[in-house]
């Protein structure tokens, strides 16, 4: 890769760059697969500082221009198709069916989270691990969150499902479970597993409303309902409160996406206000990456000796070099940075969802946060999205015991701008065909 930047060209430096790049690849110069300079080689050979380099690959890997894994570097996106290359002139063959395409929900874009940052928590921890995540998860619930805990109350789980099934298991006996219908799919599944009733609790635009059965514990998402991404408004959130107390239940809230929101600042956490009838269920799977397979639970202290008890029988999933590695990365402020700027791309990934489906023949609801949208349509277009080789996810996979309501959710985290704009152009086909 060679080029030179335009003294005349008054536009900054990163905007430069990464044009140059897009050049190139239009052009078959650079193809998929191949490597691209470091930042620090090729800010040496432009004679530029570095962060120029890094602000371009940064916005270069956002479109889907660059991809960067362990181990190989920067990389053209390999997902990409190639430019204008000489090419032989092969036998007639038959054209090989289109690429399948999935709008998973939920799925972040774990592209960016390769820096010199996370290798470097990783080094560390692999020559001592000795970190103390239960600490620095307080710290980034303090920061992020605004939320004062004790570390000595945070319980380090291998993710959501296996915080929920820790603290049922603590809990003890058979119990009455309430479930936000619709709601998220997985943690549905943990309480009947494990031999306890599931209780449909209604939600509305908001998120869910007071139960009005007996119930002993309630899993919530209040921060942003799962899937139509309703928040709890403060006088919901106090009756909800008080009726736990009233009742003694147990409510578990469920914390994910929390951080991703794109109005306004993340909404207090209902552990705020109710610690003693509160556990807070947190992971890093949308933040990071859900293959680091890490998260935490913050416990009343009367629950904390239990919650031991089963951790004795059943062990620690996650081993000391991944917490150590975690809690390294906290340490240095580096999540607080990434989730900074995924917050901004999924922001502009989000506007993109809304702008390509404004016309639709369907109706999108509001996103304020998080990695999905919910589009209210006919059930058909799954089965017309399949055809197109697009993988849809029915709204109905989230309904409880009520009739569902017709539509899909679409995940737009885990794509690259220029994949996301392919994806959606095949949504509004499926939509009108």
């Amino acid at each position: 890769m060679s080029f030179r930047l335009d003294p005349s060209d008054t536009r900054a430096l990163p905007v430069q760059i990464a044009e140059a790049l897009r050049t190139q690849v239009a052009a078959g110069i650079l193809l998929p697969g191949e490597q691209v300079p470091s930042t620090r080689s090729l800010a040496r050979d432009l004679g530029i500082s570095r962060g120029s380099v890094v602000t371009a690959y940064e916005q270069l890997t956002a479109e889907g221009y660059l991809t960067a894994s362990v181990g190989s570097g920067t990389v053209i996106n390999p997902h990409l198709p190639h430019g204008r290359t000489p090419q032989p002139h092969p036998a007639p063959r038959p054209s090989p069916a289109p690429p399948r395409v999935e709008l998973t929900p939920g799925l972040p874009d774990t592209a960016g989270i390769i820096t010199p940052e996370w290798r470097a928590a990783w080094r560390k921890a692999a020559v001592n691990p000795s970190g103390d995540l239960p600490r620095e998860v307080a710290a980034h619930l303090r920061h992020m969150r605004g939320l004062t805990v004790d570390p000595a109350y945070v319980v380090i789980t291998a993710g959501a499902r296996d915080g929920l099934s820790v603290l049922l298991r603590a809990l003890g006996g058979h119990l009455r479970v309430g479930v936000e219908s619709p709601g998220y799919p997985s943690l549905r599944r943990v309480p009947q597993a494990l031999g306890h009733t599931l209780v449909d609790v209604p939600t509305d635009a908001h998120g869910v409303t007071v139960p009005t059965v007996d119930l002993d514990v309630l899993i919530v998402t209040p921060s942003h309902q799962h899937p139509y991404g309703g928040s709890l408004p403060a006088a919901r959130r106090a009756e909800l409160v008080e009726w736990a107390r009233s009742n003694d239940v147990l409510i578990i809230e469920d914390d994910f996406d929390s951080e991703l929101r794109y109005v306004g600042q993340p909404l207090p956490a209902l552990a705020a206000l109710a610690p003693e009838h509160t556990v807070l269920l947190g992971t890093f799977s949308s933040v990071i990456s859900p293959s680091i397979a890490c998260g935490y639970l913050v416990v009343p202290p009367s629950l904390r000796s239990a919650v031991d008890r089963v951790r004795e029988v059943f062990g620690q999933p996650v081993g000391a070099i991944p917490q150590a590695a975690l809690a390294n990365y906290l340490a240095s402020g580096a999540l607080r940075r990434h989730t900074g700027r995924m917050r901004r791309a999924y922001k502009r990934r989000r506007d993109l969802v809304q702008a390509a489906l404004e016309d639709a023949p369907a109706t999108l609801l509001p996103i304020h946060g998080g990695l999905h949208a919910v589009l209210l349509c006919d059930n058909a277009v799954v089965d017309r999205a399949a055809s197109l080789g697009l993988t849809l996810t029915p709204l109905s996979d989230y309904w409880g015991g009520v009739a569902a309501e017709e539509g899909v959710v679409l995940g737009f985290g885990h794509l690259s701008d220029v994949e996301l704009a392919a994806a959606l152009d095949l949504v509004k086909q499926a939509l009108t065909s």
